[in-house]
């Protein structure tokens, strides 16, 4: 495995966060609550075609409305729209996405496994790194980057990385 792209998935410069909300309790509101208060200092551009602003951040109705390239995008959107995101995405330019998305073939789910795969596909030709599915997002502390649903976050500190499972 190469580390190609990782500096977009661990120190990015802006960030995109598809999906986002306003319903208390829902991931997207948590997510969106947890990136735009932890303190990160780049653009966070919150995607909800139904609302104006969330957290008081103007809101945009999708990939395409963005006012820049996101170089991290965090999905938390229905599973089917997941493969057509991160193609949008791969086209203009985004390096990595964490997809907090479940539904991809955990257990033995043959129609999510064939989306996780056309999700990779979707991906690949753009040589992007993708975290996920059906995680719990990334935090990095040192830049105040909390891409997750966590109700707690970590200290700044070592390097911490806890995959639920491995494949090579």
């Amino acid at each position: 495995m190469s580390v190609r792209n990782l500096n977009f998935m661990f120190q990015p410069e802006s960030v995109a966060l598809i999906g986002a909300g306003t319903r208390p309790g829902s991931v997207g509101a948590v997510l969106a609550e947890n990136l735009l208060r932890a303190g990160f200092q780049g653009p966070i551009m919150p995607v909800n075609p139904k609302h104006k602003s969330i957290e008081g951040v103007l809101t945009y109705p999708d990939v395409a409305g963005l006012p820049l390239t996101p170089e991290l995008a965090v999905v938390s959107t229905p599973p089917d729209a997941v493969p057509g995101i991160i193609a949008e995405l791969g086209r203009r330019g985004t390096k990595a996405a964490v997809i907090i998305t479940a539904g991809f073939g955990e257990g033995e789910d043959r129609y999510g496994a064939e989306l996780r795969q056309r999700m990779l596909e979707a991906a690949r030709p753009h040589l992007m790194r993708i975290v996920g599915p059906n995680c719990l997002g990334i935090l990095v502390p040192g830049i105040k980057l909390n891409a997750s649903f966590s109700h707690l976050a970590p200290a700044k500190g070592d390097l911490a990385f806890v995959p639920n499972r491995v494949r090579w």
